[in-house]
């Protein structure tokens, strides 16, 4: 339960603070979203779907390689896609699709 309640807050409140915090922007940095991530009471445990969300595509991969080199990212967003399908759950997430 609580992790679907943290996934389904990275989808729902994420965007809103990072907008609030930075503007509107079509992506942030890294150093925005962990910001927001550690300062809003977001788990940090999903911090890479927080730069999954929100980081360009070079950025993500320059910053997953860098914090967290064991992970593949494409795993883990078919990871988080398979998570939320079984749960019904999408909102912002729903970009993971694309």
């Amino acid at each position: 339960m609580f992790k679907r309640r943290a996934i389904k807050k990275y989808g729902n409140q994420l965007l809103p603070k990072l907008q609030q915090r930075y503007g509107e922007q079509t992506f942030y940095n890294a150093s925005q979203v962990r910001a927001t991530v550690y300062q809003c009471n977001f788990n940090p445990t999903y911090l890479p779907l927080g730069y999954l969300l929100f980081l360009d595509t070079c950025a993500l991969n320059e910053v997953i390689s860098k914090e967290f080199p064991e992970l593949s990212i494409r795993d883990y967003k078919q990871e988080i896609k398979n998570y939320l399908s079984d749960r019904k759950y999408y909102g912002y997430l729903k970009l993971l699709s694309i």
